[in-house]
């Protein structure tokens, strides 16, 4: 299934994952090139599960906000600093900060790596 976002162009290249959910969230995620010859440029495969019952088999959300992250900070370094990259970085930042709040919060309360909710 292609991902579709008003906010997200797919100029250069489009991203799909698979239909059915397990864990009620996809997991698969590919990266083509939008050109028609169906480019694979990047698999990202997320954890699938809570890693106490499943153990650790994919990428965290964090890990991938991290990566933006560290790319933003190092243009903001460059002649490519521009305030969008300031703002976004923010964001990123606040992003990081609320999932780092509900795994705290699940861990506080004995169930983080669980199904538990």
């Amino acid at each position: 299934m292609r991902i579709e976002n008003d906010l997200l162009t797919q100029k250069y290249t489009y991203i799909e994952h698979e239909d059915e959910f397990k864990f009620n969230a996809p997991h698969h995620f590919c990266v083509f090139v939008n050109d028609g010859s169906y480019k694979l440029l990047a698999e990202i495969e997320m954890q699938e599960g809570p890693i106490k019952e499943n153990g650790v088999n994919g990428c965290h959300n964090e890990n991938l906000i991290a990566i933006v992250l560290t790319r933003l900070e190092a243009f903001q370094r460059s002649e490519f600093k521009c305030r969008e990259n300031a703002c976004a970085i923010t964001k990123l930042e606040e992003a990081l900060m609320w999932l780092r709040k509900r795994t705290l919060g699940r861990e506080k309360r004995g169930v983080e790596g669980t199904h538990i909710v």
